[in-house]
């Protein structure tokens, strides 16, 4: 299962590169950058806009910054454009393609049909039943949905619509095991 990530594993280092990109970019930002992150008011510095315009490298290639941070400062700055402040919104929402991003499983996709045994053996290597095994089937079918719903016609270049098609099936087979295997895990005080 994804969850929400990005925020809780943010480390001084990324914080500090972030304010060292503000100071690139905006020397007069700086200050008031470094002092929020000197006071730990990371949230602040976070949705600075002087963050914001360091992530986004004023239109020309993106900040050298750990991919996270720019993928949730933007997403920050996006909700709360809409009046939504919720941080843990936003951290789920930029963790989704960090996730995607940095697993195995997507770079192996680049090799057609090939991908989809490596997550089945992924999913096989996991103790039967196991939680382990029901959340990595969750992640796998999850990734294959994604993939062929937002990708048909790349899939489609690779193996025709049958491996689109491939891919729908393998992430309901893999979803329904999950269900199985969790459900199975769900404590009768939840159930209920």
């Amino acid at each position: 299962m994804i969850a929400p990530m990005i925020h809780h594993s943010l480390r001084r280092s990324d914080l500090s590169s972030l304010v060292a990109e503000i100071r690139r970019t905006d020397p007069q930002a700086a200050r008031p950058a470094a002092r929020a992150l000197e006071e730990g008011h990371i949230d602040g510095l976070l949705d600075s806009p002087a963050a914001l315009d360091a992530v986004l490298g004023h239109g020309g290639p993106p900040a050298p910054l750990p991919l996270p941070l720019l993928w949730y400062i933007p997403i920050r700055a996006a909700l709360r454009e809409r009046d939504i402040a919720d941080v843990e919104l936003a951290d789920f929402t930029a963790t989704l393609p960090v996730v995607f991003s940095e697993a195995r499983a997507s770079r192996s996709l680049a090799r057609g049909n090939r991908g989809l045994a490596s997550w089945w053996n992924a999913i096989e290597a996991m103790p039967s039943g196991s939680v382990g095994q029901g959340e990595r089937a969750a992640d796998c079918g999850a990734m294959a949905l994604w993939w062929a719903g937002c990708f048909p016609e790349a899939l489609a270049c690779r193996g025709g619509r049958g491996l689109v098609r491939a891919y729908e099936d393998f992430a309901s087979r893999v979803m329904q095991l999950a269900g199985r295997t969790l459900a199975r895990r769900v404590p009768a005080c939840a159930a209920s």
